[in-house]
């Protein structure tokens, strides 16, 4: 591989100074078109070329520069790529592709900008950015964790306009700064790409987003119609088992104390913990209260801190094992099987995790 310096000019080729400016000639050309007056015009303006030379040469020095602290500033934003709805994941060289597809380039080359701004796939791809920082942040490319943290942004950005999904980004802020804690101490053995202070500039801005959303004040609505409180119980109740995290019913008895009583309703947390957990699990984290009562509150959070959570989600990202092509739920992708939907199959986010580990 040639060096790639400041002088970029390939063997056999030569610069030589005309009326118009500098030209790029080859050997050949020179001994055919430059003349002894050209030699002579170009040994008078030795001299002239030596300023010229060191007067680029510290151009040369001031763009360095300027890129070196660009990069400290994290100003140098990479675009969002190729945008497109559906990749093809190949996992080994044949005749036709070399190589394989890694999970740096899945994450670079799919539309994720755009499901950000789609609420069915919002809590999708933060659940998948929360994985990532969580083990696989690491095994990206520099291209990739740049592209990551780019992504956050518009992320954070959108939760400051809309006002919601407060709680999980500060989740995940708060995990990927503790993740970066511990990677940027490792610094040097090719654990994070890039230099020690550009990371350190992006856990600063980890730090300002959280707490930019710690001064979030969530503005109630101006509409005078009908409030929840105004509903009839049943209702009311209706509509709180639609709520598939805990932490939202105990922050809606605090917001409201008139429903409060009704997020104590010992069968809205029943359904909780049936819905995220199995009998299994239930059976060996009972909790009786001295009336010989089951306690399916405290029940919930203790299970919490035990199993993971049952995911849902609206919409999520598909694999087609005919064709090894993966793409978003509502995009058609050129599969040649006679029936594509029998050979589909929906993935988690740990499963597209997963897809990528060989």
């Amino acid at each position: 591989m040639p060096f790639l310096g400041q002088d970029w000019r390939s063997p056999g080729q030569n610069w030589v100074k005309t009326e118009v400016g500098w030209k790029k000639t080859t050997a050949d050309e020179k001994d055919n078109n430059v003349s002894v007056e050209s030699f002579c015009k170009a040994e008078e303006e030795e001299e002239c070329f030596n300023k010229e030379n060191l007067l680029l040469s510290l151009s040369y020095d001031m763009a360095a520069k300027k890129r070196k602290k660009d990069i400290m500033n994290n100003n140098t934003k990479v675009p969002y790529f190729h945008r497109e709805k559906w990749i093809y994941v190949h996992k080994g060289s044949t005749k036709e592709r070399h190589g394989y597809c890694t999970l740096g380039e899945a994450f670079n080359r799919l539309d994720f900008c755009s499901a950000i701004k789609d609420t069915r796939r919002f809590n999708y791809v933060v659940r998948l950015l929360e994985l990532i920082a969580k083990s696989k942040l690491p095994s990206l490319s520099g291209v990739a964790q740049k592209n990551y943290m780019n992504i956050l942004e518009r992320v954070v950005q959108k939760v400051l306009d809309d006002q919601q999904n407060v709680r999980p980004i500060k989740e995940l802020l708060q995990m990927l700064y503790v993740s970066l804690c511990g990677l940027v101490q490792d610094m040097g053995k090719s654990v994070l790409v890039g230099n020690i202070n550009t990371w350190l500039h992006r856990m600063e801005n980890i730090l300002q987003w959280h707490q930019q959303l710690d001064n979030i004040q969530i503005k109630r609505p101006t509409s005078t119609g009908m409030t929840l409180t105004a509903l009839p119980v049943s209702l009311q109740l209706n509509i709180m088992q639609r709520l598939t995290d805990g932490r939202d019913l105990v922050s809606l008895g605090q917001v409201c104390p008139e429903l409060g009583p009704l997020t104590e309703d010992r069968l809205l947390w029943k359904r909780l913990c049936q819905y995220h957990f199995t009998d299994r699990q239930i059976r060996k984290r009972l909790m009786v209260s001295d009336k010989g009562q089951l306690e399916w509150k405290k029940m919930y959070f203790k299970l919490s801190r035990c199993y993971p959570h049952r995911e849902e989600y609206s919409d999520t990202l598909h694999f087609c094992t005919h064709c090894h092509i993966l793409f978003w739920k509502d995009t058609n992708h050129p599969c040649t099987a006679n029936n594509p939907e029998s050979c589909t199959m929906a993935l988690s986010p740990q499963d597209f995790i997963n897809l990528f580990n060989f």
